[in-house]
């Protein structure tokens, strides 16, 4: 699903416009993005939890000539799924 086909079912869901629908998931968006940014989660029980994970520095390998390269330490933006969306998803009835 992209983002034009979740506007869609989200107007079709709640009977509001696909304009509202927009807004609500840009705004949705803008409020994780900026939560993320400030190194806070965004935990939505029953659901999942939207988190930064911190990645150390590291030496890695440029493929093409085995040739070594550092790699800086940095933030990853990651979704941990809750355990009722694992089980839905897995088809496993609680």
């Amino acid at each position: 699903m992209n983002r034009k086909e979740l506007i869609d079912a989200l107007a079709a869901k709640t009977g509001s416009t696909k304009a509202d629908a927009e807004r609500n998931i840009a705004g949705l968006l803008e409020i994780i993005t900026a939560t993320l940014k400030k190194g806070d989660n965004v935990a939505l029980v029953g659901f999942g939890t939207f988190e930064v994970r911190k990645r150390a520095a590291r030496v890695g390998r440029n493929p093409k000539t085995g040739a070594e390269l550092k790699i800086k330490a940095s933030k990853q933006p990651a979704f941990k799924a809750g355990a009722p969306l694992k089980a839905l998803v897995n088809g496993i009835k609680k």
